[in-house]
């Protein structure tokens, strides 16, 4: 059970993560809806795959598979059934998605999970690896921390992917976690937080972290930010987008999210993480995780980053860097 499934390998970022971990040396089958593509991408890597639906799972379809890595979004059409499959097959599930509803699935189906000796590990990509460990490494600043605030900068065009998901996360509406519960926020207003070169604008938006900074710190009140500038967030027919930003675009933009936690006395303390871009980083940190997974770093359950790998997992990922104020 030391094989790696990459489901989605065909896209964008799957793409590469199934170059990283071929050129790793894991034991790797990549997996799919579309045969032609996987046919194609599998001769080029020399490795093997198999092609089914998420309508209907066989039992052996995870045969032999130690840890499947889901890079199929949008996530809240494929997330399900693979997670539910797993369960089934007694197969750990990783995913690089920040759609909240499938953080909200996964602690759903927490306790199946872990009856099943399984682990439910969404979010091992940009986000939220560096934002999970960033508010851990936060939280640890202040006394009995009270309220976390995380906001993601994005810079640089998106994926064809990454704008679907991103409407899945708008269609989820506002949330903002409220003395423990996660509570509809509809008239959550913008602020300023600065990413190390001044203040910027930041809008609230619901990502995964709402589920995860929660399960990692226990702060009880957390609230989440975006700010997006020049052409991040395309309009019209998300279809039609290409796959995603080309090397030179990548190595244009770095990425970078600040987290604020407030302690019980007032205490404010705030970090910055920045890393390479959020594409670059993705399948560098989701096929690390992966290859933890299998080497036994795993926890029954649903699971967050940060409390499986430890605080300073997003940094393992070179070019990562935490400055604190």
């Amino acid at each position: 059970m030391n094989k790696l499934m990459i489901y989605g390998a065909t896209g964008y970022t799957g793409r590469m993560a199934a170059e990283h971990a071929k050129a790793l040396g894991l034991d790797v089958v990549i997996a799919g809806r579309t045969a032609e593509k996987l046919g194609v991408l599998a001769e080029q890597l020399g490795v093997s795959y198999r092609v089914f639906s998420l309508d209907a799972i066989g039992a052996d379809a995870l045969a032999g598979v130690g840890v499947l890595l889901n890079f199929a979004g949008p996530f809240a059409q494929t997330a399900q059934p693979l997670m539910h499959a797993c369960i089934r097959a007694g197969v750990d599930y990783l995913d690089i998605t920040a759609e909240i509803n499938v953080y909200r699935l996964a602690e759903q189906l927490g306790t199946q999970a872990a009856q099943a000796g399984i682990m439910l590990l969404p979010g091992v990509g940009w986000d939220v690896v560096p934002t999970d460990c960033l508010a851990m490494h936060v939280a640890r600043r202040v006394h009995n921390p009270q309220t976390l605030c995380v906001a993601l900068q994005v810079a640089g065009a998106m994926s064809r992917g990454s704008a679907m998901s991103v409407s899945e996360i708008i269609g989820a509406g506002l949330m903002a976690r409220v003395d423990g519960e996660l509570l509809a926020t509809p008239d959550a207003q913008p602020r300023h937080f600065d990413f190390g070169q001044g203040p910027a604008l930041c809008a609230p938006l619901s990502f995964g972290d709402l589920v995860t900074g929660w399960r990692s710190t226990a702060i009880p009140n957390i609230s989440l930010y975006v700010h997006i500038t020049g052409d991040a967030f395309p309009e019209g027919d998300l279809s039609q987008l290409p796959d995603g930003p080309s090397i030179e675009e990548r190595e244009g933009h770095r990425a970078r999210a600040v987290a604020e936690v407030v302690g019980a006395d007032g205490t404010i303390a705030r970090s910055v993480i920045e890393t390479v871009n959020g594409y670059s980083y993705t399948p560098l940190s989701a096929v690390e995780a992966a290859r933890r997974v299998l080497g036994g770093e795993r926890r029954a359950g649903f699971e967050t980053p940060a409390r499986v790998f430890g605080v300073g997992f997003a940094e393992t990922i070179d070019g990562t860097t935490i400055t604190d104020y």
